[in-house]
């Protein structure tokens, strides 16, 4: 397998180093504007497998030229490239996983069926986290309990040790969080996708020890297309994100006195953005680079008639190579959606969602052999 990586930020790393850990991938290209800021554990490899380019992924044709020569390509960088690198994976004849991150965007990439289809690969937006493994994991739940009463799905990036005022560091992106926090969130309700308020319905879920008792409430993106594909079969669906005890109370209010608008103000004859001010307030004190963090999921499938099956994950900062958790079930998921449609097991081509394409014992299989373990509960 020759395998082009687009992105050498956090995610983008790890799923190549995710990748050279397979005997059977031949080749690891990384492209990124600025390839050198891979992340550490990843130059700590030093695998002779791994190619690290220089790519300007605005410039549609040297992003195809690069694409040739391999046989698949993760694009790991922000979602607003997911739709042209898609386009020019098709072009090329390869493979296309990505992150996700926007639903506009996924519905504009479906309309490249017709000519995946015809050069006979497969495109698979949000394979990440959330959205990713979680539709995964949905989409089996649905299967086994056949008439669905609902669909909840519940996921958190947190810290080890958390420190107040708000418990939370930074995992990812802030500014994907703060937009998070801010875009109504899609879900079915009697069937019927709706809108609702972002950091509203707030409710207690319990993990086991030391996690404890945490909060969910409503984010956008979390579930993707997944409203329009189960509009009228399912009854109740919602996705919401995990927190420690309090993290509402403080960020509505914030939220409320306009500090994550995208309105310019004009402070002492000068316009800046409230929402960039804050990013630029705050990100210094929720950036812990020697914090550990932990990754909480769980997914219930209630059925009409009483049937009802749920799985959960807890999974953990690894000591080991310096990766967390959060770039194990994110990076780690795109590398292992890649190499599946590369080998075969994802047998659909055209443009699908994980939910749609990806089988859930053979994916749910391969994060256990990297310690991620889905686990059925009652």
């Amino acid at each position: 397998m020759r395998m082009l990586v687009l992105g050498a930020g956090l995610q983008g790393s790890a799923c190549a180093f995710d990748l050279l850990r397979r005997p059977d991938v031949e080749r690891v290209t990384l492209a990124d504007l600025q390839p050198k800021r891979a992340a550490a554990f990843l130059k700590k490899k030093k695998d002779k497998r791994l190619v690290t380019v220089r790519l300007d992924a605005k410039r549609g044709p040297q992003l195809r030229e690069l694409m040739r020569g391999h046989d698949a390509v993760m694009n790991a960088l922000p979602y607003y490239f997911n739709y042209p690198v898609a386009k020019a994976a098709v072009a090329m004849g390869l493979h296309c996983a990505d992150l996700g991150g926007n639903t506009e965007i996924v519905q504009k990439q479906k309309t490249l069926h017709a000519a995946a289809q015809k050069k006979h690969v497969s495109i698979i937006p949000d394979c990440g986290l959330a959205p990713g493994m979680v539709n995964i994991i949905a989409a089996e739940g649905i299967r086994r309990v056949g008439d669905v009463e609902s669909v909840k799905i519940f996921v958190g990036g947190l810290p080890q040790q958390p420190e107040p005022p708000l418990n939370y560091q930074i995992v990812y992106s802030l500014e994907g969080a703060l937009d998070y926090y801010t875009t109504p969130s899609w879900v079915l309700r009697d069937g019927r996708p709706e809108r609702v308020d972002a950091l509203s319905e707030v409710e207690a879920v319990e993990f086991p020890s030391p996690v404890g008792t945490l909060e969910a409430f409503h984010t956008g993106g979390g579930i993707s297309t997944m409203p329009w594909a189960y509009r009228g079969r399912v009854r109740t669906m919602e996705y919401k994100t995990l927190r420690y005890p309090g993290h509402v109370a403080i960020m509505r209010p914030i939220r409320e006195l306009g500090l994550l608008s995208l309105d310019p103000v004009s402070v002492k004859g000068t316009e800046i953005v409230p929402r960039e001010a804050f990013i630029a307030t705050v990100s210094p004190q929720l950036t812990k680079p020697n914090a550990r963090d932990l990754v909480a999921l769980r997914v219930e499938v209630q059925g009409r008639g009483g049937r009802r099956v749920a799985w959960q994950l807890l999974d953990y900062y690894d000591e080991a190579t310096g990766i967390s958790a959060m770039m194990r079930t994110t990076g780690f998921s795109l590398a292992i959606t890649g190499v599946m449609q590369v080998d075969g097991r994802i047998k659909s081509t055209g443009v699908y969602t994980p939910d749609e394409a990806v089988p859930f014992r053979a994916y749910v299989d391969e994060l256990k052999q990297r310690g991620m373990e889905v686990r059925q509960v009652t």
